[in-house]
């Protein structure tokens, strides 16, 4: 039996590694996807009190902070029975759409993006955001980078700082904008508009107009039939901030849509002991383990999964582009991984496009933006779409809003299963008999979980609270002399 170590790996938030196992005919045997880091969030936020982990739980990420600001406030105000007046809802949701279009910014060109536009067999110094600054000329590049910067500023305005925002809490947000604010806001979403589009055509003339990449997209080492998971607005359609999740089959059939204070009812977590991160699967189901079809109960959240699980995006131009991918993919669902890169910048033009609406709705400039909680606060969910996946924040307290107990299903957490699902079959498909092992076949298998945007950071917490830490000491011939455990 042949080992092959990929660890590091590469352009993801957070740490993993891959183990692949050849045997004696040179094909795979099996894969391992490990999750070696660990952050305890769920365990020591107990004993704080609620209405601090909008604040606190930002700090599980320097990448999507605003996902965990949003799900938090929201389990706050489920916490407290309480709702945001119109404005403060809107400042949110202002916030965070132009939050997700920068996130998705940053995946396509500096984490997913050197993939196509330098190419997956490039030398490894090359795939990266330098590399493709070298590929599309200083000038796009400037662009990315504008639109960071810009977006940053929003984000600044509207939610105190540019990384861990402080706003939003449990009723609202604690400050709203001025009219000079608002032009200024509304004139950063009319460039983001105009970014979006110069970025699917990008996509288009970069990887559609390549034969070569549109093959690798739809082969079937890429693919696999999962459920879809994605939160949708009253008329199915994707909705970022709010709404029910809703979810469906491989055959793109509706299978269950659920509000947020029902998740346990359809989402269970599988536990593995040799990786630090749950799997989530579909409870109706069941876990069969790391296979796909409607027999198991593996389900997807990312930008692809949201897109078949809504019948539509809520804005004209990222509609366009919706109905532009499934009739050149086949029609829905589609199954293709490497689509999500596709979906992503749909998303991004989408969220883009909702700002803009935000910003110029009258109630924007409004200053009743917090409803002043009364009830005696008990347990609340709240959920959001992070733009990795469906984010669930579930807090439990006592009569006096101390926490007695947290789970998080974080988006990355959802699609662990899937994500080693894919790593596997690319890997099957790669490594064959006699194939030799090149620097450009592993970037492709890594390719495989890089479709995700997976965030291992936010993803890793202990089951049931303790760190499932195991030390073995072997002598010089391999026996086991000693064990300790902290299970």
């Amino acid at each position: 039996m042949k080992q092959i170590k990929i660890d590091p790996i590469t352009r993801l938030e957070g740490h993993g590694k891959i183990d692949i196992f050849v045997n004696d005919d040179g094909e795979v045997a099996n894969t391992y996807f490990q999750i070696p880091e660990l952050r305890g969030f769920e365990i020591f936020c107990v004993g704080r009190p609620v209405e601090e982990m909008p604040r606190i739980t930002t700090r599980i990420c320097g990448v999507c902070p605003e996902a965990h600001h949003m799900a938090s406030a929201k389990a706050c105000d489920a916490v407290f029975k309480v709702q945001p007046p119109s404005t403060g809802k809107k400042l949110r949701e202002l916030l965070y759409n132009v939050f997700y279009a920068g996130d998705h910014t940053t995946h396509f060109y500096a984490l997913g993006g050197p993939d196509f536009v330098v190419g997956p067999d490039a030398p490894a110094a090359e795939r990266n955001i330098l590399g493709v600054v070298a590929k599309v000329g200083l000038e796009i590049g400037g662009k990315v980078i504008e639109m960071r910067k810009r977006t940053q500023q929003v984000i600044k305005t509207l939610g105190g700082k540019q990384t861990h925002q402080v706003t939003s809490i449990p009723g609202g947000v604690t400050k709203g904008i001025n009219e000079e604010e608002r032009k200024e806001i509304e004139e950063h979403c009319k460039w983001f508009v105009e970014f979006g589009k110069f970025t699917l055509q990008i996509f288009n003339d970069v990887v559609l107009k390549n034969k070569a990449y549109v093959d690798l997209i739809l082969s079937d080492m890429f693919t696999s039939q999962t459920y879809y998971m994605g939160l949708v607005d009253e008329n199915n359609k994707v909705n970022f901030y709010d709404g029910k999740v809703r979810v469906v089959d491989p055959d793109g059939i509706e299978f269950v849509k659920y509000s947020p204070n029902e998740y346990l009812d359809v989402v269970a977590e599988h536990v593995e002991p040799w990786t630090y991160l749950k799997f989530p699967f579909l409870k109706e189901v069941g876990w069969k383990g790391f296979v796909d079809g409607k027999e198991s109960g593996i389900y997807r959240a990312t930008p692809l999964s949201r897109l078949n699980a809504a019948d539509g995006m809520p804005t004209p131009l990222a509609q366009e582009e919706y109905e532009k991918m499934y009739s050149t993919l086949g029609g829905k669902p589609v199954h293709a991984t490497l689509a999500t890169h596709w979906a992503r910048v749909i998303e991004l033009l989408s969220a883009a496009e909702m700002a803009l609406d935000l910003v110029r709705d009258p109630e924007i400039t409004g200053t009743n933006i917090r409803t002043i909680p009364s009830e005696t606060p008990s347990e609340g969910v709240g959920i959001v779409e992070a733009p990795r996946g469906t984010l669930t924040h579930h807090y439990t307290t006592d009569e006096k809003g101390i926490l007695t107990k947290v789970n998080l299903i974080v988006g990355t957490t959802n699609n662990y299963a899937p994500i080693s699902l894919s790593i596997n079959k690319a890997a099957r498909g790669l490594i064959t008999k006699g194939a030799e092992i090149t620097d450009g076949l592993l970037n492709k298998i890594e390719m495989a979980f890089r479709a995700y945007d997976p965030c291992f950071g936010c993803a890793t917490h202990s089951l049931p609270g303790q760190m499932p830490m195991v030390v073995r000491i072997f002598d010089s011939k391999g026996n086991l002399l000693n064990e300790r455990s902290r299970l």
